[in-house]
């Protein structure tokens, strides 16, 4: 039987919003992705209380949360807000003058030709 004020995990993710479906949220912990006060939780049946300070590792950011209480159902993303207090680092300051991606180069004369150059040796042959 749970304790009063403790929740199961995947249960308390979903509430809080933090994954789409509490099997993701079962998912998400049994890879390792979720810590309770910096020990990884092995299984989704592990329980929360309020206090726990949970890591949460996603796709591309890592989620930083104290939880504030257990919840009662998945609601809003108003009251998910209200079950826990996010201490997450703020991002990191993104460089201007770094670019975000780096243009493709390919040797001229390997690889498939362009449409562009398709078309110049269509002219050339004669294939109008």
């Amino acid at each position: 039987m749970v304790a009063e004020g403790r929740q199961r995990i995947d249960k308390w993710l979903f509430f809080a919003r933090a994954v789409k479906s509490r099997s993701l949220a079962a998912k998400l912990v049994v890879a390792g992705r979720v810590r309770v006060n910096r020990d990884k939780a092995a299984q989704a049946s592990d329980t929360v209380k309020a206090g726990d300070v949970l890591t949460i590792t996603l796709d591309r950011r890592i989620l930083v949360w104290k939880v504030l209480a257990p919840g009662v159902r998945r609601g809003p993303a108003e009251e998910a807000r209200t079950l826990y207090e996010d201490m997450s680092p703020a991002p990191a300051a993104h460089d201007p003058t770094l670019p975000d991606a780096v243009a493709p180069v390919r040797q001229a004369g390997s690889g498939r030709p362009t449409k562009r150059e398709r078309r110049q040796t269509d002219r050339l042959m004669g294939d109008e």
